[in-house]
């Protein structure tokens, strides 16, 4: 058999722009708007449970480097189901900036798209967020979990504008060579490894992503109005004055737009300009 014989289970990197292409034709024009609003809200809401079971695995692990590996190893289930289960997520959504390279949907669609599906992405991550709290979930290993959720939130209230936004960067370049590469995968056991192991360097690098953000603010401030899980989570009082939607802002921004930046020019453009229609290769 020879070379161009062999049967491939996956795409080449061309195939993969077309695929891409397809999907962003898909949701920016042949679609309800009815349907992306339940995309968006269930892609927040896989990455919320999956973000969750990593915190509940990880958060009584004290050496820190263990802790961000088993964080790691749960984590990707959301991204898992966003894409083998069929969700929108904002930060690989970016991705469709190919389909508005390729004149296949026009800037205003992209945008647009972008909008709704980051505001369901923040629907079904909050209503995880309050299904969570109201479980009474966080009281469990005596508050500690609660406690975990609250130090977390405002650790991530206190970085700068330019740390959020080169880790927004870092965090999409991940997330969308995940998106890219599941889309190189013919069979679902393909996909599963390239979405795993990419979203564990993502975690493990411990790089900021909007909407899993949006799950970990959302949480944050619900467990917050309850001071036993405000003692659990040993942070200063004069620190937790900053946890309020001004202070959500001043970290969602940044890592918003790192994540358009990581997503639509690091990935979407760079691979277009490699792949794209037009290239002799």
């Amino acid at each position: 058999m020879s070379h161009s014989d062999e049967v491939k289970n996956y795409l080449s990197g061309k195939e993969i722009l077309d695929e891409h292409v397809y999907i962003g034709e898909k949701k920016g024009v042949r679609q309800y708007f009815f349907q992306s609003v339940i995309n968006g809200c269930m892609a927040g809401a896989f990455l919320a449970l999956g973000a969750f079971a990593a915190f509940v695995a990880s958060h009584g692990i004290s050496d820190y480097g263990l802790s961000k590996l088993v964080n790691a190893v749960v984590f990707p289930v959301g991204l898992i189901l966003i894409v083998i289960c069929g969700a929108e997520l904002f930060t690989s959504n970016t991705l469709l900036i190919q389909a508005r390279l390729e004149n296949k949907i026009t800037t205003n669609i992209y945008i647009s798209n972008l909008v709704i599906i980051y505001f369901c992405n923040a629907i079904g991550a909050s209503s995880v967020s309050a299904l969570i709290f109201g479980s009474g979930i966080l009281h469990n290993d005596a508050n500690s979990l609660g406690g975990y959720v609250i130090h977390v939130a405002v650790l991530k209230i206190h970085y700068t504008f330019v740390q959020n936004v080169c880790s927004g960067i870092l965090c999409n370049i991940l997330v969308c060579s995940a998106a890219w590469g599941a889309a190189a995968a013919k069979d679902v056991a393909g996909k599963i490894l390239i979405i795993w192991f990419a979203i564990m360097a993502f975690i493990l690098g411990g790089f900021e992503h909007c909407v899993a953000n949006m799950f970990y603010f959302s949480l944050a401030l619900m467990a917050q109005t309850d001071p036993s899980l405000v003692l659990a989570s040993k942070v200063e009082p004069s620190l937790l004055t900053n946890l309020n939607l001004l202070g959500v802002w001043h970290n969602l921004i940044p890592v918003t737009l790192g994540n358009i930046i990581g997503g639509a020019v690091f990935i979407g453009v760079a691979y277009w300009m490699v792949n794209f229609k037009g290239n002799k290769n």
